[in-house]
């Protein structure tokens, strides 16, 4: 188990209905993490169309996450 800092923005934050939590998970990368927050506050959003940062740094959601980080979730952006 690892305890992890997730910060949420836009409508991660929303649907969490905070900015940020820490959690202690069983989560090996950053798509774990994500799958568990998303199961927790009820997002259908799929990874695929997300950002993630791991201790303000853009990450894969591959990425290994260690006991202490701060993962970022960040939505689809849309713009031109």
């Amino acid at each position: 188990m690892k305890t992890i800092k997730v910060c949420y923005f836009a409508m991660f934050r929303e649907h969490a209905g905070v900015a940020e939590e820490t959690l202690t998970l069983e989560a090996a990368t950053a798509h774990d993490v994500f799958e568990q927050t998303r199961l927790r506050h009820g997002s259908d959003e799929p990874n695929g169309h997300c950002k993630v940062a791991i201790n303000d740094h853009m990450a894969d959601w591959d990425t290994p996450v260690n006991d202490g980080d701060t993962v970022l979730l960040f939505p689809p952006v849309a713009g031109g």
